[in-house]
């Protein structure tokens, strides 16, 4: 039983076995997964996923990469998309100031634009954040949107505290299985399992023992294991509780 609540199985890395894994993961045990857009096109193949594997929903939504072709029509054809039965929510969307495509002031102005946009359609958001910590958080904290996980989490536990605080999760994925994710583990050590998420962002991240190879949801249990050695509690547990925490975020 697992939920995985980030992939990207639209990615062309997927494109010679797509059809063959996405048949295979649920007997994996992997339950649901969410698709996540990073533009309008990917958003668009996202939904055609869901609509093509009962397990697979969607996240539509720009990522900060992408934001240099931004316009408000593209805000309105995200408003269109999100309305699908099957979307759950806004993302990825955020900041990331490590490659800095595109400059920040424009990446934290769609950023707002994106947050309205989930405010008003009454969905969840996914938040990319990269050597972005601090305005990430104050960006959100200033919207009225309180509900969504932040993905990848890289940051101090101290400021997943007070991501918690506001209503957000805070996403977990094959970091922490690297030997060199002590504040990663920290984050896990003292964020209450009822505020976590697992993901694996396919095809991106491997787990140990799987590093640098293409990922995929079955990878998910690596990261369940350990996350379930940090906090000395069994696998089952941590798999039950994320999936609860999952479906009560997107559903």
């Amino acid at each position: 039983m697992y939920f995985e609540s980030h992939a990207h199985y639209d990615d062309k890395r997927f494109r010679e076995d797509r059809e063959k894994l996405l048949q295979l993961l649920p007997s994996y045990g992997i339950d649901y997964a969410v698709n996540v857009g990073c533009d309008l096109k990917s958003s668009q193949n996202s939904i055609r996923l869901a609509e093509t594997y009962d397990y697979i929903y969607a996240a539509v939504g720009v990522h900060p990469h992408e934001v240099g072709e931004m316009t408000s029509q593209t805000i309105e054809d995200l408003r269109r998309l999100s309305a699908h039965p099957k979307v759950v929510a806004i993302g990825e969307i955020g900041l990331d100031y490590y490659y800095d495509f595109h400059p920040r002031e424009l990446q934290r102005f769609w950023f707002r634009q994106q947050l309205r946009l989930a405010e008003s359609v009454h969905k969840p958001i996914i938040i990319h954040s990269r050597d972005a910590a601090q305005e990430t958080f104050d960006i959100i904290q200033s919207s009225a949107v309180r509900q969504g996980v932040i993905h990848c989490y890289s940051g101090a536990w101290q400021m997943a505290e007070d991501y918690v605080k506001m209503g957000f999760l805070i996403g977990i994925g094959g970091v922490i299985t690297f030997s060199n994710a002590k504040k990663l583990t920290e984050v896990v050590e003292r964020i209450p399992l009822k505020h976590i998420l697992i993901e694996t962002d396919s095809p991106y991240l491997a787990p140990n023992p799987n590093r640098g190879k293409r990922n995929d949801s079955r990878n998910l249990q690596f990261i369940v294991k350990k996350i379930a050695e940090i906090k000395n509690i069994s696998p089952e547990d941590v798999a039950k509780v994320t999936f609860d925490n999952a479906k009560s975020l997107f559903f």
